[in-house]
């Protein structure tokens, strides 16, 4: 029987890049999740994330039924955005599978409310790189070759690369390209991000989680990862990357995210406790 895999994609990145590693999962999970999130006007980016939260738990609720466990699996923005849905659809949900999403709890949570507030967030953030992102191009073909000159891109998957060229940008109307996750509405989630309310969610949590980290995460460094080995106990997994993995290495990511879920399955099968 096939489990539903709700992914949640990571900031300023949208659900088409992750095609690869949603097809790797295959034919165990059927891979679905949000395109972007936070361009719906309705539900607009405030602090906290609580209209994105919306979004995830709506999405969830709107799929039909299915004979399969469903399973939560975000990376960066998207598990942050999965510990807080989990949180209020309980039962519905099997497990999650954090990639790259360290809880940010503590000393480390105080003094990025502070330096939010004095605006030296921007040294652990990419924000004024996310406002002078490029974001036009002539064609498919020149987003990818731009892209592909930067050293962050140029470890990518060559496919997951030719992917993000040909998917994560769409006509803009003029006969040229454009982003298709919208680099304000990027900035905003950053400057927005939720602290202490995540690690209060993952506290109370009913589910089992899991992680997956990049050795070579410079997020992971940044944040420290003492509440993440709390919440995930012996469920924790290294994986040669930066904070991008998933798209550096989507059929090692999916290897991981399926032996992630095939242990919390086990678990709940031998009743085990966490």
């Amino acid at each position: 029987m096939t489990d539903r895999l709700v992914f949640s994609h990571a900031n300023g990145f949208p659900l088409p890049v992750y095609r690869r590693l949603l097809e790797a999962l295959r034919p165990e999970f059927d891979g679905i999740g949000m395109l972007r999130f936070g361009h719906d006007p309705s539900r607009p980016v405030t602090t906290g994330w609580p209209y994105l939260v919306d979004e995830l738990v709506e999405f969830v609720h709107a799929q039909p039924a299915h004979g399969g466990r469903t399973w939560l699996v975000g990376h960066s923005l998207g598990g942050y955005l999965s510990v807080l849905a989990a949180q209020r659809l309980q039962t519905r949900v099997a497990g999650i599978v954090l990639l790259d999403s360290p809880l940010i709890s503590g000393v480390t949570a105080g003094a990025l409310r502070l330096g939010r507030m004095m605006g030296l967030d921007r040294l652990v953030m990419p924000l004024q790189q996310t406002l002078q992102r490029r974001q036009h191009w002539p064609d498919a073909d020149a987003a990818h070759a731009h892209y592909a000159a930067k050293a962050v891109f140029a470890r990518w998957d060559p496919r997951v690369l030719r992917d993000y060229a040909d998917h994560c940008t769409v006509p803009d109307g003029r006969g040229e390209r454009t982003l298709l996750f919208d680099r304000g509405v990027e900035y905003r989630i950053y400057r927005s991000l939720p602290t202490a309310r995540v690690a209060a969610a993952a506290s109370t949590l009913d589910v089992p989680a899991a992680f997956i980290g990049g050795r070579q995460s410079r997020e992971l460094r940044h944040i420290g990862l003492g509440a993440t080995r709390a919440l995930v106990g012996p469920r924790f997994a290294w994986t040669e990357g930066s904070h991008l993995f998933p798209m550096e290495a989507p059929d090692e990511t999916a290897r991981l995210i399926r032996a992630a879920i095939d242990t919390m399955g086990k678990t709940m099968n031998t009743g085990e406790s966490e």
